[in-house]
């Protein structure tokens, strides 16, 4: 199946997106429940789990990078790499949430283990994933949808993840992941469209670097960093605002679904803005409508259960754009580069190490600087600090993020014409 021959209807797009469904069921997990899972179910004390997961996380920024020049250094198809990723994904998985009983060396070696081939498989996937998707048409009235419907799968992915782990434990969630995971790969496999077949040589050994060339990926990679770490320090910061400051942790799963839920219901409104006015510029608003609405939890008072709730629909109703805007962005900066069909996994590669970076950086600055402040979670101490760091730094952040989005080079993004943009330095 051709994408240039006019295949990409909607029954298409949910066969590509679909597989972001089980990605996210799998990201969920290995982000917010591996932690409290190793300390409940072994003998590992959480110093050690905490130095585990940092292993693996450093490792996991340099292992994307690494796995992008690979895919795109050679003639694999993205189908192939997507294959060869399934039962990689089900033995890591399974070998994270049902480790055998070991002494605590044993353990603490496991665990690393099975979490370096969980990055590792998600890696290869998910970087296969986002350049199918990349290649698969460079319209300017397609881009935005063909990632609105893979970013709106991976949201509900995160909420059935969340639901079922709640209602029935890791083992739900894990027969959960292993249907979910085999039947969107079939479907992938057999009835998504396939980008179209490209000409032009093969990347060199040295294509790592291609990315760096273009002046406008530079720019989008800085943005892409700015704006992530707004949206990372809240969400590691929000389960102590709902608990310590608002009072209202036994509603933070509530608060989340509606989040999430919010986003999810926006992506056609954003596909709709980005075809009107680009996706730089929807993007640029969301940015703003984010600070002007978040802006509001730093005023919050405790119990204020109704106001946090409406915070969290508006701000998701941004998050929308977050998710579905930047990969149709990067796609199109791939396709006036003339490097489309050939060099995705390149540059989603390093995307997705910027997006680990954002995460590590949140946790970095925000952490510290409470703990410097005086706050202690489940303490009254540094309360005001607390609110703080998770209203008005991300907003700052934000309002950073939509002036270089606003400054950026990428109007030749919006160009149809499949001329190769210059290598400017």
């Amino acid at each position: 199946m051709n994408a240039a021959a006019g295949a990409l209807t909607l029954p298409a797009l949910f066969s590509y997106g679909l597989f972001g469904l089980p990605l996210a069921m799998l990201a969920l997990p290995i982000y917010i429940y591996v932690a409290p899972f190793y300390a409940q179910r072994s003998s590992l004390d959480l110093a050690q789990i905490g130095a585990v997961l940092l292993a693996a996380r450093i490792a996991a920024a340099f292992i994307d990078p690494a796995l992008g020049a690979w895919m795109a250094h050679g003639a694999r198809s993205y189908a192939m790499l997507v294959s060869a990723s399934l039962p990689l994904l089900l033995l890591g998985f399974g070998a994270l949430f049902h480790p055998p009983s070991m002494p605590p060396a044993a353990t603490l070696a496991w665990f690393l283990a099975a979490l370096l081939l969980v990055y590792a498989a998600f890696g290869l996937a998910s970087i296969a994933h986002q350049s199918w998707g990349a290649a698969l048409s460079q319209a300017r009235e397609l881009r935005a949808r063909v990632t609105a419907v893979r970013e709106a799968c991976g949201l509900i992915g995160v909420i059935v993840a969340a639901g079922l782990t709640s209602v029935f434990g890791y083992d739900g969630l894990s027969l959960a992941f292993a249907v979910c995971l085999l039947a969107a790969g079939a479907l992938l496999l057999a009835r998504a469209p396939r980008p179209p077949l490209r000409g032009g040589p093969v990347q060199s050994a040295g294509g790592w670097r291609l990315p760096w060339r273009q002046r406008a990926f530079r720019w989008l990679f800085a943005i892409l960093l700015v704006n992530g770490v707004a949206a990372a320090i809240p969400a590691t910061l929000f389960l102590f605002f709902a608990g310590d400051y608002l009072r209202l942790g036994h509603y933070a799963g509530a608060f989340l679904i509606v989040y999430f839920c919010a986003a999810a219901a926006s992506m056609p409104a954003w596909v709709v803005l980005a075809r009107r006015f680009g996706e730089a510029r929807a993007w640029a608003g969301a940015m703003l409508l984010a600070a002007t609405v978040f802006v509001w939890a730093y005023g919050l008072d405790a119990g204020a259960a109704w106001g946090f709730a409406s915070i969290c629909l508006l701000s998701g109703l941004a998050l929308g754009a977050d998710l579905a805007l930047p990969p149709a962005l990067l796609a199109g900066l791939i396709g006036a580069a003339g490097q489309a069909g050939r060099h995705e996994a390149a540059y989603f590669g390093w995307w997705n190490w910027g997006v680990q970076m954002s995460l590590a950086l949140a946790a970095g600055i925000a952490l510290p600087l409470l703990a410097w402040l005086g706050y202690v979670p489940g303490g009254s101490g540094g309360l005001p600090a607390l609110s703080a760091a998770y209203a008005l730094l991300p907003c700052a952040l934000k309002l950073l993020a939509a002036l270089l989005l606003w400054r950026a080079p990428l109007q030749h993004i919006y160009s149809d014409h499949r001329e190769k943009m210059p290598c400017t330095s």
